[in-house]
């Protein structure tokens, strides 16, 4: 066998067992330990280009070496959701420090509240976002952007939105506007300035968001490295849209509208979408390399699967999952 050719199938052949073993059950392959790890190849190729010329035996093994003990890491690492490693400096600050006498009776920390349609930024601390609700707001869409954070939605309120924010490493801007009869809400993390090593909740960015549950709800996400968490079981929920690269996507939805989407677009990401038992529902998944698990489902096509009784259903759910190197699952509860 040549020896240019053995490492490039050996990584071939670990790449291909990795799925198989997955996609099998075999093992549980964490799918952001490639956005850990990605230095791995770097080293892998750089090995490989430093011993190009060199055909002894030694060399063979020690190439072989660094590709087996670098897909082991891969396979064998747990990091949690410790995703979000980008380097950055750490910036302090005093959390005693109010905001220029502000007295908004707001437990006298650095918090801010607003009710103005108008941009809402905080460089730092904490800070509480929103927007009163009004009984013409039937129909609401909530954008939420940007990566480096946690997004956490539960909760309701008698608001149409509230959101208590820290921040860290970046700044939360919230803005609102009207099209026609839709509230439009914008929630963006900016600035941020650098990942993150550190998960613990004091020591990141968070968003804990609260909707009120009586508008019809369009949910808009677009982020790098995030976190978020949804349980959207107590909202009537016409679409969600999860736009992400590096990211972990964790969303329950309650029974379903006339008609529900959701759209899944993801590079290398952890996506779990969770739906009612007897929630009729269908999924349509162009997930590529990706790994995807969909129980209590039956296989319509190539790319479609469907629960039972979908056609007959009054009230749909519609999944759409597209992405790169992801991990997909669809859970009924």
């Amino acid at each position: 066998m040549r020896s240019d050719k053995l490492i490039p199938g050996a990584i071939l052949v670990c790449i291909g067992a990795i799925f198989l073993l997955h996609n099998f059950h075999v093992i549980d392959f964490h799918w952001m330990n490639v956005l850990h790890l990605w230095p791995i190849f770097l080293i892998i190729g750089g090995v490989n280009l430093v011993f190009a010329g060199n055909k002894s035996p030694l060399a063979t093994t020690l190439k072989l070496g660094v590709v087996v003990a670098g897909f082991a890491l891969l396979l064998f690492g747990r990091f949690g959701d410790n995703y979000n490693f980008w380097p950055g400096s750490v910036v302090h600050w005093d959390d005693n420090n109010n905001d220029n006498g502000d007295d908004n009776n707001d437990n006298n920390d650095d918090s801010d509240s607003t009710d103005t349609d108008h941009g809402v930024v905080k460089i730092e601390g904490s800070s509480i976002f929103n927007k009163e609700y009004t009984p013409d707001a039937k129909l609401a869409r909530l954008n939420i952007s940007g990566g480096g954070t946690t997004y956490a939605l539960s909760d309701t309120t008698n608001q149409l939105f509230k959101a208590e924010t820290k921040e860290f490493y970046g700044k939360y801007e919230f803005n609102t506007s009207k099209e026609d009869s839709v509230y439009v809400l914008n929630l963006k993390m900016k600035n941020n300035k650098g990942w993150n090593f550190d998960s613990e909740d004091n020591k990141s960015n968070r968003a804990d968001i609260q909707l009120n549950p009586n508008p019809i709800w369009d949910i808009y996400v677009e982020t790098g490295a995030t976190k978020l968490d949804f349980d959207l079981t107590k909202f009537k929920i016409k679409s969600v849209t999860l736009k992400g690269g590096a990211a972990s996507f964790d969303v329950k939805l309650g029974q379903p509208l006339e008609k529900t989407n959701v759209e899944v677009s993801t590079g290398v990401s952890e996506v779990t979408i969770n739906v009612p038992k007897d929630a009729a529902c269908s999924i349509n998944a162009n997930t590529g390399l990706s790994s995807s698990e969909f129980p209590g489902f039956s296989k319509k096509d190539n790319n479609t699967y469907e629960t039972a009784g979908f056609d007959a259903a009054k009230n749909k759910i519609y999944i759409h999952m597209s992405g790169g190197i992801s991990d997909f699952k669809v859970n009924r509860y």
